[in-house]
């Protein structure tokens, strides 16, 4: 009776490393999430958000041509924001301030915007043509200086 008490008391060792385990795991998990802030938190967000805004911009122009809805009035605006944007490249990437390379695609997306507010696009061909211009513009870019 006695030794049956004791064997109830002890837990078994199988017990022991499983709750080692465990603890260790969430240990494990705690220190990846804290990790992992204290990394994101090193990150400046400018330049994923400057791209993620003139993304949303070049789609809400595509968008429109596929609506057929090719009028200046419905034009100009996403020109607009996106020229403005525009402004900001170097300063989101600052890295690539002295590349000429970075320099003549940026000014060239410029050129293209400025060229456009200028004369806008009176029908969906003419829209087609400068999504393309702008698309080509940006994937030239991207192909060179996106990671």
């Amino acid at each position: 009776m006695a030794d049956e008490l004791l064997s109830k008391k002890t837990p078994s060792t199988a017990s022991r490393y499983l709750f080692v385990l465990i603890f260790g795991l969430v240990l494990g998990i705690i220190a990846t999430v804290m990790g992992m802030r204290a990394w994101q938190q090193r990150q400046d967000p400018f330049p994923g958000a400057l791209m993620t805004i003139m993304a949303k911009q070049s789609a809400a122009l595509r968008q429109t041509q596929e609506q057929s809805r090719c009028t200046p009035a419905d034009v100009v605006q996403p020109l607009q924001t996106l020229r403005a944007l525009t402004n900001d490249i170097d300063a989101a990437f600052p890295q690539f301030k002295d590349d000429v390379q970075f320099q003549k695609q940026a000014a060239e997306l410029r050129s293209t915007l400025n060229a456009a507010l200028l004369a806008p696009p009176a029908d969906c061909q003419a829209l087609a043509e400068l999504n393309q211009a702008i698309g080509q513009t940006c994937k030239g870019c991207h192909q060179v200086f996106k990671p």
